[in-house]
């Protein structure tokens, strides 16, 4: 596969279900890699986490999409996405981070372990002898859990699906006028749910994140902000751990041998939570544009304004930095995945979703040990996410 083939692969179906081998391609080229007019693929460990954690580098935020997309707001998809914290940059960042990361704290997510434990048990107890185990397991388990969090009542939890999933695809570069549709219907229906909920906590304060959010508002948070980032954290809080799920079962099933070993050393569940992150991200891309002229090495100096886009699928497989990257192995030292991010906009909901991981699959497991792929899995035809819609399997040997 040449240079033009690889990439022009990442933009076809066909591609999107294996992007790795164009990922090898690119990453050979060069760190850097001049894709398109005004846009650079960066597709090494070391730069990918060097520019991260750039202090200079920016997200397109609500101003950058009122100069090239004056009318952003009327699609509530896009707007629900681009108000919330994911697309600001400081020093609203900074401020909206701090409310967020005061109410959702390391303790908050370390007291839910016995609930996500309890959570998974039930959905085992329920899993037919044949299942999908997306819609079974993978998806229910984290909508369960971050809904828990905020408040949501277990009635409603189901709703949030089909919603979540067409809100994501304005994360995605390539979408249809259909999908984009879609994506403002779900914006629009999950404000209207949110704005409820907020005007009852207001009222009647309980102990979940939707209360400790609004009673930050006064002094954080714009409505507006409060809105967005909790849309943004409920389709965040499950849609990344719902693929993380599916993406690690398989990968599991696929190596017996290892699965073995999870299922009789359930320590071992950390370090085979990352080296699944590393092997199969469930997100594969992210972008940042230059606020200022950077040096990216060997010579390049780039202009403000180009856009940055960070192959994370790539750095995680980059030889460089993990020899054999290919290989699913476990007992790698020191996997340091880049799947969620780094820098100011690491993923606020990462401790949650390796710990819904970590109690996930010895859980598995061990309460199913004849669990076995059964059927043809069905990706998501996605270039951001990265997971199945469908995964088949047999609960019984």
């Amino acid at each position: 596969m040449d240079f033009d083939t690889a990439l022009a692969s990442l933009f076809q179906p066909e591609g999107r279900l294996d992007p790795y081998p164009a990922y090898d391609v690119i990453r050979d080229r060069a760190p850097a890699v001049q894709a398109f007019e005004g846009q650079w693929f960066i597709t090494t460990h070391a730069l990918v986490s060097r520019l991260l954690r750039d202090p200079g580098l920016r997200v397109a935020d609500p101003g950058d999409y009122d100069r090239s997309w004056p009318g952003w707001r009327e699609n509530r998809g896009v707007a629900s996405v681009v108000l919330s914290m994911l697309q600001t940059n400081p020093p609203d960042h900074s401020r909206v981070r701090r409310a967020a990361a005061s109410t959702f704290t390391a303790r908050r997510v370390a007291a839910m372990r016995d609930v996500i434990t309890a959570l998974a048990g039930e959905l085992i107890d329920e899993m037919p002898a044949e299942a999908d185990f997306i819609s079974a397991f993978a998806y229910p388990l984290p909508i369960a859990v971050i809904c828990a969090l905020l408040g949501i009542p277990e009635s409603e939890r189901r709703w949030f699906r089909q919603r979540a999933a067409d809100l994501t695809v304005v994360l995605e570069p390539i979408s249809t006028e259909e999908e984009m549709r879609r994506a403002d219907k779900a914006g629009r229906e999950l404000e209207a749910y949110f704005t409820g909920l907020i005007a009852d906590r207001r009222h009647t304060p309980r102990e979940d994140l939707t209360s400790a959010l609004v009673a930050a508002q006064d002094t954080q948070l714009t409505g507006e902000e409060l809105l967005a980032n909790l849309v943004l954290l409920l389709v965040a809080g499950f849609e990344t751990t719902t693929n993380l799920l599916g993406t690690g079962l398989k990968i599991l099933l696929e190596h017996p041998g290892q699965a073995d070993r999870l299922r009789s050393s359930v320590d071992l569940a950390p370090a085979f939570v990352e080296e699944i992150l590393r092997y199969d991200s469930p997100v594969q891309l992210t972008s940042r544009f230059t606020g200022e002229p950077l040096e990216l090495g060997d010579g390049v100096t780039l202009d403000r304004g180009v856009m940055l886009t960070m192959l994370l699928g790539s750095a995680n497989r980059d030889p460089a930095r993990y020899p054999d990257p290919h290989r699913f192995d476990p007992d790698r030292p020191n996997v340091q995945p880049v799947s969620f991010g780094g820098g100011a906009h690491y993923c606020l909901g990462a401790p949650l979703a390796r710990l819904e991981a970590q109690v996930a699959f010895p859980l598995l497991l061990n309460r199913l040990p004849g669990l076995a792929l059964s059927g043809s899995p069905v990706r998501r035809d996605r270039l951001v996410l990265r997971g199945y819609s469908s995964l088949p399997v047999t609960t019984s040997a």
